[in-house]
């Protein structure tokens, strides 16, 4: 099923106006739209200071948001929702007539991410996390689920990303600290009100963000990450800043956790086992929303589960024979590959042993696929990146995977998350495409180059690009020769791919066709050949973040017609590693940014 080009949001042409201004005018107009840009940078940063830590900007004339993290209080987010509204005004007043071709894009970029997220606040329930840049690949309908929250976020986010070099620092940490506690309150009155109006998570999502936070309340108060974590950096730092932290985890922190989770255990006494979006008030539109973001187009969810379907067959045709070569015969595909994932041959022993295994072998395959990229970019980034195992405490509601690009100044690196609560879920041919998708060419590569655009464009996200860029990535490996005389590894790819088209029929079964949990698992798992251990996480991800899963398999999609399309229109001046250079130094957009940026490459290419 091709999607139309239509279908597309923020019609722009489909190439870029050259201005028809005299020069000095058009250089006016770059640099007032250029400094209103600057402008808003700062702004999404004095609201989500986490970002700025991220990216290793919270220092000089930033220093201040090192001491602060997002205000995830009601007023808090209604205040961030009037300043993404007055954005906005400013953002559509600009005249795109006379911008040369890279700031109309700047532009065009920032207002979309505003418009989407203008949409997104006009719903009075959930969590709208586009303009954190650290989680606005995600949007969930619950303030707090097993994936989504304080919780969750923040003392990985103080562990990974808020550096200590100086007592300041630690300070800052520990300011942070406190706001985390008030964080988990805000979000518990946030809570609150959703159930007021009829908001609330399923069962078996509250049931795992529960556990979680119990089997942290378990814990002594000083093997808390967020107590640990700086009690191990200032070890050797005047300020005793470990029994410091230790205090503000035991007045503060713990006592606003209880409070949180006394509050979902009210929500479990009335939650139901539906599992999607369209149980809540506004939920078709809601979804209709969430959808949107997640892919930045107005498909369907009919025309999302039918892309789904369709392309799923087409892998699996590809897969089938594969599998008969290497003598599995019976049974559908998905059998087979449930087959193949049980098999010894392919699986690491599920102890600390194994997991350190499969850490080393992924470290191998990143190294393996470095020197193959010369072939497919013309410039390389360092894609500095550490490896690292998905926190013990909250591996349960985590993801299988994820990844984040490091600092500006390269001195903190990517990091690249496994989940390793099971390592059956992770058989070796499986490992080689997921490195490729979250580690290089995928997202920390792709997220390396933002930094040699304006600040606006390393804050904002979408994520249909980041995510159709890493599944790219997945095929670079591929292209790149990366499974040559590795058959299982070419299935593991395949099955990986059929896996993002798997999420298109389950996102759009769950929250439009009203599939229950039991459902989606079943289809998941016997159609793709995945371990239940993984599809359950999975399936339950979809229910706390409607949408995003979409992104992954329709950016993909899109960019590889936009090459194709390249391709036809250059013949011979096509050139392979010039294409992709245009597609991930134009940054994260829109699908029709991202087409008008490829026209752009023709048109070069063409004139050259």
């Amino acid at each position: 099923m091709q999607t139309s080009r239509r279908a597309f949001l923020f019609g722009t042409s489909a190439t870029f106006a050259l201005s028809t201004l005299p020069a000095p005018a058009a250089e006016s107009a770059d640099a007032r739209a250029e400094a209103l840009l600057a402008d808003i940078a700062e702004e999404i940063m004095a609201d989500a200071p986490e970002s700025a830590s991220s990216l290793g900007i919270d220092t000089g004339a930033r220093a201040a948001l090192k001491s602060r993290l997002g205000d995830k209080s009601p007023a808090g987010q209604r205040q961030i929702a009037g300043h993404v509204a007055a954005r906005l005004e400013r953002l559509k007043a600009v005249d795109l007539a006379p911008l040369g071709d890279v700031t109309r894009t700047n532009v065009e970029v920032t207002r979309a991410a505003h418009e989407l997220a203008a949409e997104g606040f006009a719903f009075s329930f959930g969590d709208m996390a586009m303009m954190n840049s650290n989680w606005s690949y995600r949007n969930a309908p619950y303030a707090v689920a097993q994936n989504t929250g304080a919780f969750i976020e923040t003392p990985d986010f103080l562990d990974s990303s808020h550096a200590i070099a100086t007592p300041a620092d630690a300070d800052a940490y520990l300011a942070r600290l406190e706001t985390y506690a008030a964080n988990l309150d805000g979000e518990t009155e946030r809570l609150r009100h959703d159930a007021g109006i009829g908001v609330v998570a399923p069962a078996f999502l509250l049931d795992k963000a529960t556990g979680q936070m119990q089997a942290v309340r378990a814990l002594p108060l000083n093997q808390w990450v967020p107590v640990a974590s700086i009690a191990r950096r200032t070890k050797a730092m005047p300020g005793d800043y470990g029994a410091k932290a230790l205090a503000l985890v035991t007045g503060k922190v713990a006592p606003a956790l209880e409070r949180q989770v006394t509050e979902l255990q009210r929500h479990r006494q009335g939650a139901t086992m539906d599992a999607g979006v369209w149980k809540l008030p506004q939920g078709e539109a809601y979804y209709a929303w969430a959808l949107k973001a997640g892919t930045t187009t107005t498909m369907s969810p009919d025309e999302v589960h039918a892309l789904g379907q369709e392309q799923l067959r087409s892998l699996q045709a590809q897969m089938d024979g594969l599998l008969k070569g290497l003598g599995m015969t019976k049974g559908t595909v998905g059998e087979r590959m449930t087959a193949m994932g049980k098999d010894p041959r392919y699986l690491f022993p599920n102890t600390d042993a194994g997991r350190q295994q499969i850490l080393s072998y992924i470290d191998g395959r990143l190294t393996d696929i470095r020197g193959r990229l010369p072939r497919a970019f013309a410039t390389l980034v360092p894609a500095k990146l550490t490896v690292k195992r998905v926190p013990v405490e909250i591996e349960a509601g985590a993801p299988g995977a994820y990844a984040g690009a490091g600092s500006i100044d390269g001195t903190v690196p990517g990091n690249y998350y496994i989940n390793l609560r099971d390592t059956s879920i992770w058989p070796r041919y499986a490992l080689p495409t997921l490195c490729y998708h979250e580690g290089i060419p995928g997202h920390i590569w792709q997220g390396e180059y933002t930094y040699k655009l304006p600040l606006i464009r390393s804050l904002l996200a979408f994520n249909a690009f980041s995510e159709g860029w890493a599944l790219y990535a997945e095929q670079l490996g591929d292209e790149l020769g990366a499974y040559e005389g590795d058959v299982a590894g070419k299935l593991g790819y395949l099955q990986s791919i059929a896996y993002r088209c798997c999420r298109l029929v389950v996102d759009t079964g769950l929250h439009a066709k009203r599939w229950t949990r039991d459902q989606a698992i079943h289809w998941f798992a016997t159609t793709n050949g995945s371990s239940l251990e993984d599809v359950q996480g999975e399936v339950d991800r979809y229910c706390a973040w409607p949408g995003q899963a979409c992104g992954y398999k329709v950016g993909h999609g899109e960019i590889v017609r936009l090459r194709e399309t390249a391709r036809q229109a250059l013949g011979e001046r096509f050139d392979f590693r010039l294409f992709n250079d245009a597609v991930v130094k134009g940054g994260g957009v829109p699908m029709t940014v991202l087409a008008s940026n490829v026209d752009a490459f023709i048109a070069e290419r063409k004139g050259g």
